[in-house]
């Protein structure tokens, strides 16, 4: 059976090429794959006519766009379809100044954090290295968008826990930032968990890893464990100490993401918890005002209180709310549901096939 292509590293496309060609045959396939985009390995002219052929019959393994949706501050959602079948979702955020790409890492989540609305899917499986780089490849593609261009990011903070599906995640990763691959700069891209314990110090000894986003959204353990129940098998004490040891670069902070929720975690009391669970680690903390959606129950904060939270937290630590994006089109953070209906002003567009 052929193989799909994309998600292979220099030595798997050895193997699938074969010991009859040489080994640089390998590394011209793998730049054109990833730092050239071609998308017919038949055109890829550095090659021998003979293997070009033999090539013919390997899919590339791209997700296919099935729609897309476009919010009124020019965000971005894509559905996109895998080959078995199932769906996934990857938005862009264009920004004055920069272009963020957030993926997927699984299709749905197991972690059933009670703010998400991902959470209610539940978990299908996880994606493989391939589906996890092709996300970004297909919406470089269709944007324009350049590897070498200190303006893009990618986050993933899209369905799923990076964390629980970390070899594929490793793995991406390093096509991601190779420069031979797609070249982006590891301060460009960020991985964020709810705190898989293990998996942090595993993530953190890796060669080649992004910069790792902790999702904390609590001050104390007990609220925690009442907002995400994988607190009850990973202590925030533990948490914190984990994020102590992390084996940080000498540019690099850990961020800590908040969701603020109306009268459960934004009081000036947990702002002033937040500060001292966090003292003496190198990090900022990302405040987002709860994003809502159907099925989950609680409530946005005023942005009154939003400011008094983060005044008192940046006292003492860099603090920063970060700005909803795509709320008209279920394209913010923690909406991410396979949604197939838009906002009323807001119309899907079907996809058209030749754009892939």
């Amino acid at each position: 059976m052929p193989h799909a292509l994309i998600g292979m590293e220099v030595a798997d496309l050895e193997q699938v090429l074969g010991p009859a060609e040489p080994g640089y045959r390998a590394r011209q396939v793998y730049r054109g794959l990833y730092k050239q985009g071609v998308r017919d390995l038949t055109t890829l002219t550095s090659l021998p006519r003979e293997l070009r052929t033999a090539l013919r019959g390997h899919d590339l393994g791209l997700p296919e766009v099935v729609s897309y949706f476009d919010s009124r501050d020019t965000t971005r959602r894509y559905l996109l379809k895998l080959q078995d079948g199932k769906t996934i979702e990857t938005v862009l955020m264009p920004e004055e100044g920069r272009d963020t790409i957030c993926i997927s890492t699984q299709v749905g989540c197991p972690v059933d954090c009670k703010f998400c609305l991902t959470a209610l899917l539940g978990i299908e499986r996880n994606l493989t290295a391939g589906e996890i780089v092709g996300q970004v490849l297909v919406v470089m593609a269709r944007h324009g968008l350049r590897p070498d261009d200190s303006r893009l990011n990618v986050v993933m903070m899209g369905m799923g826990e990076p964390l629980l599906n970390l070899p594929n995640v490793l793995k991406a990763s390093r096509i991601l930032l190779d420069p031979q691959g797609i070249g982006l700069s590891a301060r460009r891209v960020t991985v964020s968990t709810s705190g898989i314990i293990p998996r942090i110090a595993e993530f953190g000894g890796a060669a080649m890893r992004p910069k790792l986003a902790i999702s904390l959204n609590a001050s104390t353990e007990e609220q925690r464990r009442q907002l995400m129940p994988i607190t009850r098998k990973y202590h925030l004490r533990d948490l914190i100490e984990a994020c102590r040891v992390y084996p940080l670069r000498t540019w690099e902070k850990l961020t800590f993401e908040y969701v603020l929720l109306k009268g459960v975690n934004d009081s000036c009391t947990d702002a002033r918890r937040v500060v001292k669970l966090l003292a003496n680690l190198r990090c900022k903390v990302n405040l987002i005002a709860l994003n809502p959606g159907p099925g989950i129950a609680f409530e946005r904060p005023d942005d009154a209180r939003v400011a008094a939270f983060q005044a008192i937290v940046r006292r003492s630590l860099p603090c920063f709310v970060r700005k909803p994006r795509g709320l008209d089109i279920y394209a913010a953070c923690g909406q991410l549901k396979r949604t197939t209906e838009a906002h009323p002003l807001v119309a899907p567009h079907a996809a058209l096939l030749n754009l892939n």
